[in-house]
């Protein structure tokens, strides 16, 4: 299984995405306008890019959307303590 190397918050706009995975060196990019439940599953859904590179995108999102939503539902948030 790869590895996700680094994940970088930047604005996408211009790649209209929300998330960007690149298998190959497993960098991960994330939209920094991103809050909530929809940043855990954009990360989420990445990770599993770069962890899983044959799956289609819709094994992705289904595993993705289960896996936000039932963290979410436990409470966990991202936290900015800075």
């Amino acid at each position: 299984m790869k590895t996700v190397k680094s994940i970088t918050h930047k604005k996408l706009g211009r790649f209209k995405a929300h998330g960007l995975a690149y298998c190959d060196d497993g960098n991960i990019f994330i939209d920094e306008r991103l809050r909530g439940q929809r940043h855990l599953y954009v990360l989420i859904h990445e990770i599993i890019h770069i962890q899983n590179p044959s799956w289609s995108e819709i094994k992705v999102e289904g595993h993705s959307k289960e896996m936000a939503e039932l963290l979410y539902e436990q409470g966990y948030r991202k936290v900015d303590l800075t």
